[in-house]
């Protein structure tokens, strides 16, 4: 007797099946590769150590807290500030001191760096300053315009013709076609302002951004002739930098809109 077989049928897998099962397979494989790089494993680069930054002495408030910033963003990254006149800086960064970046208050400060070899790439400019006259509280001298500080008995204080906020405050002067002997010449910004915090100078001539900064222990007096004496300030990768990865980071960040929001609250303007 010969016994009847059945044969079931297997229901043939249509075209729309087949790349809709691929198409899971795919999606499944991709969700498996995304949760790797979060883990860390993947292709973005974990920052972590020591950021080196020399920067213009104008730069102390904004940049300390975009440094803050950073860190925050950067768990196991360190920002560490070196501020001062942009000219012993760059004397410091061409004689082998190292660090990662450079943010100077005039092109011709950088130029220094850049003469010597001594960045990675083509300085930035990201933000532009101007100067003020910062006088003592109340200005009990009555100073309103640039003339004004050529009055006899005036206490005057200035930068260092060699660093920026020297140099812009002679261009200045020039423009006003005035001649004016400060009764000191001070080796960067803050230190030409803090002789008028502490009152050992009636007027100095000075960023506006450190007007600002200082609040309520001197009061700014804006002139014309600031215009022709603006001042660009660039930023550069240099050259060896012992944490490179990080430092370009931190001048993303610089050069970014949180940074751009952070510098024009201190006072500068976008470049």
């Amino acid at each position: 007797m010969t016994r009847s077989v059945r044969r079931t049928r297997r229901p043939r897998r249509t075209p729309t099946v087949a790349a809709a099962a691929a198409a899971a397979l795919l999606a499944l494989s991709a969700c498996g590769s995304a949760g790797s790089d979060a883990g860390g494993g993947g292709a973005a680069e974990k920052l972590s150590g020591t950021v080196t930054v020399f920067a213009a002495a104008s730069l102390k408030e904004s940049f300390t807290a975009l440094g803050e910033r950073f860190e925050k963003a950067h768990p196991g990254t360190e920002v560490t500030f070196s501020f001062g006149g942009s000219d012993t800086l760059a004397a410091s960064i061409t004689g082998g001191a190292p660090a990662d970046v450079f943010a100077a208050a005039s092109p011709k400060t950088m130029k220094t760096v850049t003469d010597a070899g001594g960045t990675d790439g083509t300085p930035a400019t990201f933000a532009r300053n101007r100067l003020e006259i910062a006088t003592l509280p109340g200005n009990p001298h009555h100073v309103s315009a640039l003339k004004d500080l050529t009055a006899s008995g005036l206490k005057v204080v200035l930068c260092d013709r060699t660093v920026p906020c020297g140099s812009a405050a002679r261009t200045a002067l020039d423009a006003a076609g005035l001649e004016l002997t400060p009764v000191s010449y001070e080796e960067d910004v803050k230190s030409a302002l803090n002789k008028v915090v502490l009152k050992e100078a009636d007027a100095a001539v000075v960023y506006r951004t450190d007007v600002r900064a200082a609040g309520d222990k001197v009061e700014g007096v804006d002139f014309p002739e600031s215009a022709q004496a603006v001042n660009d300030y660039p930023i550069a990768l240099l050259k060896d930098a012992p944490n490179a990865a990080a430092a370009k980071a931190f001048i993303a960040l610089v050069r970014s809109a949180d940074g751009r929001r952070t510098l024009t609250g201190a006072g500068f303007v976008e470049p």
